[in-house]
């Protein structure tokens, strides 16, 4: 499976998940069989809240899912309408999400616990 983490900053499989999906200045695009990974510009980090451009910030690359702090409701909509699931990340690193995920520890994201907005308006 082809997963993405927002993150601030990129040191592989150690970077810490970002709180917003939108806004996080890169992606570490990982498969979760190998654990190889990959790191990617998010070309659509500054937007109006509710106007992200989800395929446009992971650089058009297909991923199966999305592990995440935050998430806009329109975002996870656009997601969820390409077939991409997105779960909530628990804090920590990729490694440590990755592990919860494959345990079925992490929660899919539903639109009451979205984010309000690009400040402290969130749910999370």
């Amino acid at each position: 499976m082809k997963i993405a983490f927002p993150v601030n900053e990129s040191k592989g499989l150690e970077s810490e998940v970002y709180g917003h999906f939108g806004s996080a200045p890169a992606f570490v695009l990982v498969d979760s069989e190998t654990r190889e990974y990959r790191q990617i510009t998010n070309s659509n980090a500054v937007h109006a809240h509710g106007m992200c451009s989800p395929m446009k910030a992971l650089n058009g690359q297909e991923v199966d899912c999305v592990v995440v702090g935050g998430i806009g409701g329109g975002a996870l909509m656009k997601l969820n309408m390409a077939g991409i699931a997105v779960y909530r990340a628990q804090n920590g690193t990729i490694a440590e999400n990755l592990e919860s995920l494959a345990s079925g520890e992490l929660r899919q994201f539903n639109a009451t616990h979205t984010c309000a907005g690009h400040g402290d308006n969130c749910a999370h």
